[in-house]
């Protein structure tokens, strides 16, 4: 007897089965697809975001051979057109490249165009420290210690990756508005730091008998 039972029950789950396909069977036809669709969109973009990748790679490659050679116009303008048609990650590495050509001919101009770096939150924040260095690198001998210790202040803190070419540059710049006290706490920190590399610890060294002698030469290049 559950055997018949079973069979009306199977036959029964058979028929409501049929019924509901009859009448969802257009929506799940076109759920398939638009998942078939999606699907193949999102490996046709895959493919094509790695050969733009590759072919922006190449152009890099080529602007970057250009910068060796010393054809610096000719470098900056292949810069520059990947900064208007690269992907995300070599655009920002052209952005670079580009204020660093620029650096050769006009720093003034390649400070502008770090601090814009600098201050775009676009930019990967390692980016940022980067190009607050190279401003604050390129206008040392015209800045006032104000401007730059806006742009150094924050990567001297404990645990930034460029702590101490900053404080090596904050130090320079001290000196060179004749602040001893803050050049001196900049070299002295170097010369004390395990993780300062030997070249930094010895130029730290020499510029502290600098500050103790209360003369400032010119600053190292």
């Amino acid at each position: 007897m559950s055997d018949i039972f079973r069979e009306v029950d199977e036959e029964v789950r058979r028929d409501q089965a049929a019924k509901l396909w009859e009448k969802y069977q257009n929506y799940i036809i076109a759920a398939a697809l638009a998942v078939v669709v999606a699907t193949a969109a999102y490996k046709a973009y895959e493919t094509y975001r790695i050969r733009a990748a590759e072919a922006a790679g190449a152009k890099f490659e080529s602007a970057l051979q250009l910068a060796r050679d010393g054809k610096t116009a000719e470098a900056k303008a292949a810069f520059a057109a990947l900064v208007a048609d690269a992907p995300d990650g070599y655009r920002g590495l052209a952005r670079f490249a580009v204020a660093d050509q620029t650096g050769l001919a006009d720093p003034a101009a390649a400070v502008k165009a770090f601090d814009e770096l600098a201050g775009d939150v676009a930019t990967p924040v390692l980016m940022q420290d980067v190009a607050r260095l190279r401003a604050a690198a390129l206008s040392l001998d015209s800045a006032d210690l104000a401007e730059t210790k806006r742009r150094l202040e924050p990567l001297t803190q404990v645990g930034k990756p460029f702590r101490n070419s900053a404080r090596e540059l904050m130090g320079y710049a001290a000196l060179r508005a004749k602040d001893f006290d803050l050049a001196s706490q900049m070299f002295e920190g170097l010369v004390s730091d395990p993780n300062a590399t030997v070249a930094q610890r010895q130029r730290a060294q020499a510029m502290l008998s600098v500050v103790q002698s209360g003369k400032a030469p010119a600053v190292p290049r």
